[in-house]
C-alpha cells in the first residue's frame, strides 16, 4: 500500500506539493488522472510540525510544520475535504513522550537498575504538550502503558520562546494562529504550555535536574 511520510520541509515547496496533491489524488499512482472520490486518501504519516524554528536571521524561519499547513490547506481547497493523517510523531505528540519513556525503561532494565523512574524531564525550545483529539493512534497500545509519576517540562530559552507572549484562558480563542502554532489537529489547552522550569539553555537544564534530583555527578 502506497503512503506518504513528511519527514522536513524541502528545498523547492512549490513542486513538492504539488507531487504529494498528485500523489494523494490518485492513490499512490501520479501518473493518472486526478479522483477526487478517492477517500479516504492513502496514509500520511508526519513528524517535525513546528511551525518556525530559529536560525542566523533576525526573525524565526518557516519549519516543517508552515509547510504542513500549506498542503493541508491546498488539499482541502482542491477536494473539500480535509487531509487526515495516520499519524502525528515527534513533539509534542503524546506518542512521542510514550515511546521515549518505553527507550528509557528499556535502558533501565538493560542496566539492571531496580529503581523505578519515577519523574521524567522534557527538555526543549517549545516545552509543551497536547492532546491529539483527530489522530486515531490506536497502536499506541503496542508500547506498554507509561509507568513514571512525573513528567516535569523544562523549557530553555534559546529557541523562538517569547517571554511576552500571553496564553489566554479562553480555549476557544486557541483558534487564532497569534496564539496557538500548534498543529491543527493538537487540542490547545493552557495547562499543557506552561513549563514546569524555564532556563537559560541546555547546560542550565542539565544542572537544574541534578538540582531537583539531588544527583552529585
Amino acid at each position: 500500500l502506497p503512503a506518504v511520510v513528511l519527514f522536513g520541509e524541502p528545498v523547492r515547496w512549490e513542486t513538492n506539493l504539488q507531487l504529494i496533491i498528485d500523489v494523494l489524488l490518485t492513490s499512490g499512482y501520479p501518473g493518472n488522472p486526478y479522483h477526487h472520490e478517492n477517500y479516504p486518501h492513502i496514509p500520511v504519516l508526519a513528524c517535525n510540525m513546528d511551525l518556525m524554528w530559529v536560525a542566523e536571521a533576525q526573525s524565526p524561519r518557516f519549519g516543517h510544520g508552515t509547510f504542513m499547513v500549506c498542503l493541508e490547506n491546498i488539499y482541502k481547497k482542491i477536494t473539500g475535504k480535509d487531509l487526515k493523517y495516520e499519524a502525528l510523531m515527534g513533539k509534542p505528540s503524546k506518542l512521542t513522550y510514550q515511546y521515549a519513556e518505553y527507550l528509557i525503561r528499556a535502558q533501565a532494565a538493560e542496566r539492571q537498575w531496580k529503581q523505578p523512574i519515577q519523574t521524567l524531564y522534557a527538555v526543549g525550545g517549545s516545552a509543551t504538550l497536547s492532546q491529539d483529539d483527530e489522530i486515531d493512534n490506536s497502536w499506541e497500545n503496542e508500547l506498554a502503558s507509561a509507568a513514571a509519576v512525573h513528567c516535569r517540562s523544562v523549557l530553555v530559552c534559546t529557541g523562538v520562546y517569547n517571554p511576552h507572549t500571553e496564553v489566554p484562558l479562553d480555549t476557544r480563542e486557541s483558534i487564532t494562529e497569534t496564539v496557538f502554532h500548534g498543529h491543527r489537529d493538537f487540542r490547545f489547552d493552557p495547562g499543557l504550555v506552561e513549563p514546569d522550569h524555564i532556563v537559560p539553555d541546555v547546560n542550565a537544564a542539565v544542572d537544574l535536574v541534578f538540582q531537583l534530583e539531588n544527583f552529585a555527578p
